[in-house]
């Protein structure tokens, strides 16, 4: 068995984390304040996933903010990054504007703000 510890980012609380590891699964999790905290524990130590959020140029020059709308496996980061860098909006552009269908296979880039 294998004992990971983590700080749970879910919440300003940061509860203090402890996960066992027994074949690469989690069989317990302890530390945690609510729910929330023993599933980012039990994701972040077996398939970490994060929300990317970053710039895409756009046509006019401005730079347009953008997420993707779920969170990606964070060992794809590099990936959805390299896509996001070659990527060129046209304008116009509204909030929620679904930019890249399934970066990653599942999440959708969209835009966080209006560009005209």
């Amino acid at each position: 068995m294998e004992k990971v510890e983590l700080t749970c980012v879910e919440c300003p609380v940061g509860c203090q984390i402890e996960v066992t590891l027994e074949g690469g699964v989690a069989v317990s999790v302890a530390g945690n304040g609510c729910p929330r905290g023993k599933m980012y524990a039990e994701n972040e130590v077996v398939c970490p996933k994060r929300v990317v959020t970053s710039t895409v140029k756009t046509t006019c020059g401005r730079p347009l903010p953008v997420k993707t709308n779920k969170p990606v496996k964070k060992s794809e980061m590099f990936a959805v990054m390299k896509i996001i860098n070659g990527y060129t909006a046209t304008v116009p552009v509204k909030i929620g504007d679904v930019l890249i269908e399934k970066i990653d296979g599942e999440a959708d880039l969209v835009a966080t703000d209006d560009i005209c």
